[in-house]
């Protein structure tokens, strides 16, 4: 199984962003933070084209994990990466489902493919062409 699930947007990349965040709030995620890694980079004096993660979590999905083990807490909350490369947008999820293969004993396989489902769901709304 590829790691990440990857659609490319026709969407100008700040307005793919805000897709990203409209879409988890409609898929009963919750935005935690909004990393521009580009304008930090930029503020050490790297520059490079647009990227952005959106950290999201549902608390429920996410309780229910940190009680099969805690340490599960080190790979939340799931990230969405919006970024510009050749020209093109691109959105970008790591597989949530990939956390039970780090953590096979807590027993999460069914979580983490629901989480999965969901994240791709609002990746691929994201994606989407804009409804005019």
């Amino acid at each position: 199984m590829q790691i990440d699930f990857t659609l490319p947007t026709d969407k100008p990349y700040a307005e793919a962003v805000q897709a990203v965040i409209d879409a988890a709030a409609l898929n009963g995620f919750r935005v935690q933070f909004v990393h521009d890694v580009a304008e930090t980079l930029a503020e050490k004096g790297f520059d490079r084209e647009p990227v952005t993660i959106v950290e999201m979590c549902n608390a429920k999905h996410a309780a229910a994990v940190l009680e099969r083990d805690i340490l599960i807490g080190l790979m939340l909350p799931c990230p969405v990466m919006v970024y510009v490369k050749d020209g093109g947008t691109f959105i970008s999820t790591m597989r949530p489902s990939l956390m039970s293969a780090f953590y096979p004993e807590a027993g999460i396989e069914a979580t983490a493919v629901e989480v999965e489902a969901t994240i791709i769901a609002i990746v691929e709304a994201a994606a989407r062409p804009a409804v005019a």
